[in-house]
């Protein structure tokens, strides 16, 4: 079980997003679970993504600074995935 940095809700972790900073500093999403680094989890919501960007959390958990065009993509990438399952 993993907990959602918007939500706050607890869920096993297939059911989520992995946000992972990798060990050279980048930040990406890992849909799989697989890429080493430190992460943390996300539902495949935008509702969930807005509000843990609105507080920072994913900053805050990942400890690195994050530019607005990361942050965008990931925002992208996220509604691709929950228009996909619907």
């Amino acid at each position: 079980m993993r907990q959602c940095l918007g939500c706050n809700e607890h869920k096993p972790k297939r059911e989520m997003i992995r946000v992972v900073r990798t060990p050279e500093g980048a930040v990406e999403l890992d849909f799989v679970g697989k890429k080493s680094g430190r992460g943390a989890y996300i539902c495949p919501k935008r509702s969930c993504f807005a509000k843990a960007r609105k507080s920072k959390r994913i900053e805050n958990i990942l400890e690195v600074k994050l530019p607005e065009e990361i942050y965008d993509r990931m925002e992208q990438s996220i509604s691709e995935a929950e228009e996909q399952n619907g």
